[in-house]
């Protein structure tokens, strides 16, 4: 079983659980409709990664504040990639077909350190840099569903377990990525820097 790092311990995720179109731009930038309802789907524990790796030009990134849950109440954050082979999820969404060949692949699911979240959470942000340039901002003021509707919404059909992931939605400017990029990841309180996490494209 895949694990992830928080507060140096190691935590066995039973899945990921990702809240799709969730800021109001990159609902815009990829020509989506607007739900009426939450937008739910899971990864599975074999896509979770503390690397990220090159796979195929059509795959694309987006930044995510994710959550590490306890006793159905969040207990750390840390910052998150979720994957996508874009162009086999669009042609999987014509077909009216589910998404997990192009969303739950093996490495889909990139987690840097968590750490325990005890601050206030409506003040926390995010910031993904690619090659040193700003690509990604968002921040819980920007999310149409905030984190503790999110995990209201999961329990009502699906049981969180300890050490679950949730991951809160992608703000506008993902893209795809090339061989030897430089990801750095940084969530914040406020301007408190909580944890900042690098890639680079292997």
């Amino acid at each position: 079983m895949k694990t992830i790092q928080f507060e140096k311990t190691e935590i066995t995720p039973s899945k990921v659980i990702c809240i799709g179109r969730n800021y109001v731009d990159h609902i815009k930038e990829l020509n989506n409709e607007t739900p009426d309802n939450m937008v739910i789907f899971n990864k599975p524990n074999s896509s979770i990664s503390n690397e990220l790796k090159y796979f195929h030009e059509d795959t694309r990134y987006e930044g995510e504040i994710s959550f590490l849950i306890k006793e159905n109440k969040i207990d750390g954050v840390a910052f998150g990639l979720d994957l996508t082979h874009a162009n086999q999820q669009n042609e999987l969404k014509k077909k009216g077909l589910p998404w997990e060949r192009a969303k739950s692949f093996n490495g889909a699911a990139v987690f840097g350190e968590f750490i325990k979240l005890e601050d206030d959470i409506s003040k926390i942000r995010l910031e993904m840099y690619i090659n040193d340039e700003l690509i990604q901002f968002g921040s819980y003021d920007l999310m149409m569903y905030k984190p503790n509707k999110m995990i209201e919404e999961i329990n009502s059909f699906m049981t969180l377990e300890d050490g679950d992931i949730i991951m809160s939605g992608t703000p506008k400017g993902v893209g795809t990525y090339k061989m030897n990029d430089k990801f750095e990841g940084k969530i914040f309180i406020e301007d408190n820097l909580l944890v900042s996490t690098t890639w680079i494209v292997g």
